[in-house]
């Protein structure tokens, strides 16, 4: 499992370089200011919990238990979810995926308590 967390966290990292600079040089006359910043807040958290992943990655190789896997779990949905959402609002100016938003923002915020309690537990 750790091996699948630390390639998925390379690759989304890779993936959240990419679009930071699409964003930056491909879509600023594209797109209006408050889309440009919704684009810019799916990167942003994207990279954040690209870095989870690669931390559950490590810990779950340091204590393999499934809560650490859970919270690896977590943060990919998370990632489809939160960012993914945003990056088809911004882009393709589809309102009603701002409702699916919030449930990968929760998603991120499980996969940071099982990650902590994880290790904690362990």
């Amino acid at each position: 499992m750790d091996k699948l967390f630390a390639i998925t966290g390379g690759v989304s990292a890779l993936l959240g370089v990419i679009a930071g600079a699409f964003g930056a040089h491909g879509l600023r006359d594209r797109v209006s200011p408050e889309m440009l910043e919704i684009f810019e807040t799916a990167v942003r958290y994207q990279m954040y919990h690209a870095f989870g992943l690669l931390f559950t990655a490590w810990a779950v190789s340091r204590w393999p238990d499934a809560i650490p896997s859970s919270a690896g779990w977590a943060f990919i949905a998370g990632t489809v979810l939160f960012s993914g959402s945003l990056y088809v609002l911004s882009l393709a100016g589809v309102r009603w995926l701002g409702a699916v938003t919030p449930l990968g923002g929760v998603a991120f915020v499980i996969g940071w308590i099982l990650l902590v309690y994880g290790i904690y537990r362990a």
